[in-house]
This record gives structure tokens, C-alpha cells and sequence, in this order.
């Protein structure tokens, strides 16, 4: 811990049932004090005393930042600052069943702009490994019979290129966004909505095994096209 000195930043909070004010001070704290993942911060009842609260507010406030994952408590050094895991509290919450239709219309038109955008770190990263593999979805789709099949292909063929880009934040991300992009496209089928942009999947492999990268992102966005023109 860093000392009572270092409280100085700290302000008495005027109501001592508001823990939203306590937690909103305790981030400006952690920001100004400039504390580290690892560094503890200071325990209840010194924060207590200096917000001018109770230890239940500050308790409060504390669970609230616990939740986030910004802190933590270990034996014999109290609560320390953690490195918050900042796609936990997206896994929470992105799922079609709760989200309403703006806002699913808004995460899948972002996953949309992400995809036109994934070619520089795909073909920075991209290996045999994982062109084989869009080969075997490319076969798969070639082969399918019913709509279920052909949604799970195009699934799995947008989920490889998230893996091909190699990026573990932007991996997690796509994950979370996955329900609502495999909402969005199982409800354009019933609407007939699935037809094939200009550029199949067929033909976005091609460019990738042609090593053609400022090819990639016009192609990507001619094959979301119907994507976007039905949102």
C-alpha cells in the first residue's frame, strides 16, 4: 500500500448512500495515483475515513469494482489492483434473447465493419493450416442440401477468419458477437434474405491462397453486401 498520505486525492462523500459516487471517486483514485495491476490500494475503513462514508457504502462500492474485475483480494496483502478482463462483462450480456432489435441491428452491422476490415492481420498471420481448413468449409457449403446446413457453413467460415487473424481480444469479441450474427442470418433465411453477394466464399479463398491483400476488403464488403442492404 502506497501510505495514508497518498488518500489526499480522495473527497468526503455528502451523501453515505450513494456508492455510486464512491466507486466514480475510487476510479479517479486508481487513475490519478496511477496504481498497477498487482499494487494494493488502500483497505475499507481507511477509505472510509477519508470519503467521510461508512464501511457498507465503501463495501458497496468495493463488490461493484470486484464485479468488473479491476480488483481482488489476497492473503496477507489485502486488495490489490487487478488487469480487468475487458470482454467478461460482454459475455454477460450479448445474447439476441436479451438484447433488443436495435441493438442487435447495431452489433451486426459492427461485426460486418470488422470483417471488411480483418484482411491486413489475416494475411499477416494467415497459414496452410488455416487455408486447408477453409477448403473443407468451402467443400462442406458446396455439398449442402439444407438451409441449416448452409447457415452452419457460413458460420463456420466467418469464425475461421477471426481465428486466421490471430488476435485473442478480437477472437473473444467475435465470440461474444456470434449469437447475434447467427440470429441475424437464421432470420434472413426465413426471409429469404441469403442470397450470395457477388464474391462467394469460394472466391474470397482464391484471393487469400493469391496473396492478394488490397484485394481482400472490396471483395469482403461485395460478398456481406446483401448483409447490408438488409439490415
Amino acid at each position: 500500500m502506497k501510505g495514508d498520505q497518498d488518500l489526499y486525492t480522495l473527497q468526503p462523500i455528502a451523501s453515505l448512500t450513494m456508492a455510486d459516487q464512491v466507486e466514480a471517486q475510487l476510479h479517479e483514485y486508481i487513475i490519478k495515483r496511477a496504481i498497477r495491476p498487482g499494487d494494493a490500494i488502500p483497505k475499507e475503513q481507511e477509505l472510509a475515513d477519508a470519503l467521510g462514508v461508512s464501511r457498507n457504502v465503501v463495501r458497496e462500492a468495493l463488490s461493484r469494482l470486484r464485479m468488473l474485475g479491476l480488483i481482488d483480494s489476497k492473503k496477507k496483502r489485502g486488495m490489490i489492483l487487478t488487469r480487468p478482463d475487458v470482454m467478461k462483462g460482454l459475455e454477460r450480456i450479448l445474447h439476441p434473447a436479451i438484447l433488443d432489435e436495435q441493438v442487435r441491428k447495431q452489433l451486426f452491422e459492427l461485426r460486418l465493419v470488422l470483417e471488411v476490415g480483418l484482411g491486413d492481420l489475416i494475411f499477416a498471420r494467415k497459414t496452410e493450416v488455416h487455408l486447408k481448413k477453409l477448403d473443407a468449409i468451402v467443400e462442406r457449403e458446396r455439398k449442402a442440401t439444407t438451409q441449416i446446413e448452409k447457415i452452419r457453413c457460413e458460420l463456420d467460415f466467418h469464425s475461421t477468419l477471426y481465428e486466421m487473424a490471430g488476435n485473442d481480444t478480437l477472437k473473444r469479441f467475435q465470440t461474444i458477437l456470434l449469437p447475434v450474427f447467427e440470429y441475424v442470418v437464421e432470420y434472413e433465411s426465413k426471409l429469404q434474405h441469403t442470397s450470395v453477394g457477388s464474391v462467394t466464399h469460394a472466391d474470397l479463398v482464391k484471393i487469400l491462397y493469391s496473396n492478394n491483400a488490397e484485394e481482400f476488403p472490396n471483395a469482403m464488403r461485395k460478398h456481406l453486401s446483401p448483409h447490408f442492404q438488409h439490415l
